[in-house]
């Protein structure tokens, strides 16, 4: 009997130090970062999926960003499944997109599945306002969704976006224009691939009120390994004349390699400190 007991009350105890603790991380959290009910999307490269998204969705819920994380899968049809449920209160949710069609390099149909992910969230849980990631060719994703949907009535505003790894004006070994050279104060290359000529028509559409944070890596050769640092910088062409902000950040060291930066530490405190710092 004394052992029950004693059992019982360890357990009260350890329930109530849980408790402690939990309040502590929680107000730690709300005084370093916003409480926001706007949602996170991130949206993973070309031949990847979610799981490439696991690691940096795991830093922010390590730093208590937040707890409220779900998955969109999306068929090759547009068709929409959510795994998970974000509660009514949810504070700065996530959303890791994963596409079924995950080698489909038509960058305006990509952008009809982020559409099609939007709307599904939008229907189901009313936001207004979204932040926008994407690693790789879920930049094209992000940017074609915005360059065919920016400013239509029923959306949700962009907050902010951050693109990691992006290959605007190109990618090695496929369409990056011969020479790239890019004028270090506008961001204007000096030749567009086929799909930056598309892309242009960002810097009249482009959403004004959106904070924007372009990282790309550079492993000591001005590229990532795949992505020359001129073409990730050719987004500031696009996008800074009209954004409310505009901010480059550049990682260095062999973990700057294209498929390791959504795996990078540095990576995460940069995204983590662009979307919820206070």
């Amino acid at each position: 009997m004394r052992k029950v007991k004693g059992i019982l009350w360890l357990t009260i105890i350890l329930a109530v130090c849980a408790g402690l603790v939990w309040q502590h991380q929680t107000a730690h959290s709300s005084s370093r970062y916003i409480q926001s009910s706007t949602p996170t999307l991130f949206f993973h490269g070309w031949g990847s999926s979610a799981h490439a998204e696991r690691h940096m969705v795991n830093a922010i819920r390590h730093a208590g960003v937040t707890n409220d994380v779900i998955q969109a899968n999306v068929s090759k049809n547009g068709e929409v499944t959510l795994s998970g449920h974000l509660p009514r209160h949810a504070i700065n949710p996530i959303v890791m997109v994963n596409y079924a069609d995950n080698k489909n390099s038509d960058y305006h149909q990509d952008g009809r599945y982020a559409l099609d992910v939007i709307r599904t969230l939008q229907s189901t849980y009313h936001f207004k306002k979204v932040n926008l990631v994407g690693h790789s060719m879920g930049n094209m994703a992000v940017c074609f969704y915005l360059l065919n949907n920016a400013g239509k009535a029923g959306l949700p505003r962009l907050n902010k976006q951050v693109a990691i790894a992006g290959h605007f004006d190109g990618i090695k070994g496929r369409d990056l224009p011969s020479a790239l050279t890019v004028d270090a104060q506008t961001g204007r290359p000096n030749k567009m691939s086929p799909a930056y000529q598309q892309l242009v028509g960002l810097r009249d559409t482009y959403p004004q009120q959106a904070k924007v944070l372009n990282i790309y890596g550079d492993i000591g050769d001005h590229s990532d390994g795949a992505v020359t640092n001129d073409s990730s910088r050719t987004m500031r062409y696009l996008v800074a004349d009209r954004a409310s902000s505009y901010q480059e950040k550049k990682i260095n060291g062999r973990n700057a390699q294209h498929s390791k930066l959504h795996s990078n530490g540095e990576v995460d405190q940069v995204l983590i400190d662009f979307l919820w710092s206070k």
